[in-house]
């Protein structure tokens, strides 16, 4: 109850006078640390994300009940996480950042509840949710209602996985169960002086004997390159936060819009370039980037898990203003092969986009799946079905061009006609069958080859004569696997008709609860 005795003038200074002292977290002392340590604070984080002045708090007075351990009237700053609404780029988003300058942005219950709030808040207003991570784990002196909290967290998590974009940024330590929420998300992007891993290093060294840093063990580069985990690595507080941005500006708010359609100008005219950056010859590598640079948008390509399962290239580009999702096979790494983690990679993208209304282009060279005991010991069969129940699934315009090797098993799961690509092309350098001629003469025409006088030169003579008859883009033409042949500096032009065409594109299918991917 106010206090009556009090005039309105003085009732509204002791609420700007609160507002400021809670606004400072931790106080002075550790709002400095924490810069000079190189990082942001919670609330310069929120600063730097959204639009000016358009930031409003939920919760900034919330506080903990706990009254054991030392925590009896002890005050805790907004329960150490800052959450609420704003506009990016003017569109509405929802977030939360944790602020380690109190008690080390331990997430106890009340902090968790916050966290879980706006993200319901964010479910009912259709906007994506940002969480900025920077915690030190569960709030031990809380027990069982941290753990409480956090479950209330990771079940906001899947309640918004389809119908709003989730991304978490890491920038601080995020350990235990805390990073399970990132891992529930659709995008982690992680700095450099960050860390996230369940067990930690000492944890690690008493069970198995073995010693790695935090770094080695949680650190970008470690996600990145090994567990996949991240999406993104970012070198400070500020990139992450610019990625983010970006990335936010491929997406629609939630899953009943299209995402946003920029300003364009009609510009389809050939790029000859293209022409030049694939080889004939199949058994010569290249970036399949620069083919995705001379097609897309000013060359924009926002690249995904860049250094994860690098044989898969995937990623958000635009084409006359409007974001396609790309999937691509990388020759120059492991000549394109798809292995474990290049299928998981691609069929998590493609889950994305089509639960969210982003379009399919998917560009092929590949020469099959990746051969080895490991690969198959490791369940390239269970993982690389995610990939064909991916795209078999996936009901939002599906465009496939085939750049050059499109062999086998592999031909049919990146997005062939067979799985429901609507628009197939390809360049005049495909080649479509069930593997490479070199192979194919070996088992066909053995016999043939033993029997010439110059095998060499019979050899070059079947391979040639295979190639026409089978590999032929013309073949695959023939029997309606690709619905045209086109010339490589038209595809931004093909492209862009045929997104156009199937932007109204109505998919049915069989009424049931859900699909049962092969996890």
């Amino acid at each position: 109850m106010a206090d009556s005795g009090k005039s309105m003038e003085q009732l509204t200074a002791d609420l700007r006078q609160r507002r400021e002292h809670l606004q400072q977290g931790g106080g002075a002392d550790r709002l400095a640390k924490q810069r000079e340590q190189g990082k942001l604070t919670a609330r310069e984080r929120i600063a730097a994300l959204v639009d000016s002045g358009s930031f409003e708090e939920f919760g900034l007075f919330a506080t903990h009940r706990q009254t054991q351990f030392g925590m009896a009237g002890r005050e805790v700053p907004a329960d150490g996480v800052v959450t609420g609404a704003a506009s990016l780029d003017g569109r509405l988003i929802h977030l939360a950042s944790q602020d380690f300058t109190v008690l080390g942005g331990s997430a106890g219950e009340v902090h968790s509840l916050k966290v879980a709030d706006v993200m319901q808040r964010a479910l009912k207003c259709g906007s994506p949710f940002v969480f900025i991570n920077d915690s030190g784990g569960a709030r031990v002196q809380e027990g069982i209602d941290s753990l409480s909290g956090y479950g209330q967290v990771f079940f906001a998590n899947v309640e918004l996985s389809g119908a709003v974009p989730q991304v978490a940024l890491i920038c601080g330590p995020c350990a235990g169960g805390a990073a399970y929420s990132p891992a529930l998300t659709d995008f982690v992007i992680q700095t450099r002086k960050a860390q996230m891993f369940i067990t930690g290093p000492q944890v690690i060294k008493q069970v198995t004997g073995e010693q790695i840093t935090a770094e080695e063990l949680g650190g970008a580069d470690a996600h990145m390159a090994h567990s996949g985990v991240i999406h993104f690595v970012a070198d400070d507080d500020l990139e992450a936060l610019y990625i983010c941005r970006r990335l936010l500006s491929f997406l629609p708010s939630n899953n009943l819009e299209e995402a946003p359609r920029l300003d364009y100008q009609g510009d389809v005219e050939p790029n000859p370039e293209l022409s030049r950056i694939v080889p004939v010859d199949p058994k010569q590598g290249y970036d399949v980037r620069q083919v995705i640079a001379g097609i897309v948008d000013r060359g924009d390509f926002l690249e995904v898990q860049a250094g994860y399962a690098m044989n898969m290239v995937v990623g958000f580009a635009r084409i006359l203003g409007r974001t396609i999702g790309i999937i691509a096979n990388q020759p120059a790494v492991l000549s394109g092969a798809i292995d474990i983690n290049a299928a998981t990679k691609a069929a998590r993208f493609i889950r994305f986009c089509n639960a969210f209304n982003i379009p399919l282009v998917t560009f092929v060279d590949v020469p099959g799946y990746l051969p080895g005991v490991q690969q198959e010991y490791g369940g390239i069969i269970r993982n690389g079905a995610k990939l064909l129940f991916a795209y078999s699934a996936a009901t939002v315009p599906k465009i496939q061009v085939i750049l050059r090797k499109s062999y086998g098993g592999a031909h049919v799961a990146m997005c062939s006609r067979d799985l429901g690509a609507d628009c197939a092309f390809a360049w005049p350098t495909a080649e479509v069958a069930v593997m490479g001629a070199e192979g194919a003469v070996e088992i066909v025409f053995r016999k043939e080859m033993d029997a010439a006088a110059d095998k060499g030169a019979k050899r070059a003579e079947l391979i040639e004569q295979y190639r026409s008859t089978f590999a032929s883009p013309y073949v695959a033409a023939g029997r309606r696997l690709v619905d045209d042949i086109i010339e490589p500096a038209n595809t931004r032009r093909h492209l862009a008709q045929a997104l156009e065409y199937l932007q109204n594109k109505r998919d049915q299918r069989p009424p049931k609860k859900h699909g049962l991917i092969p996890l």
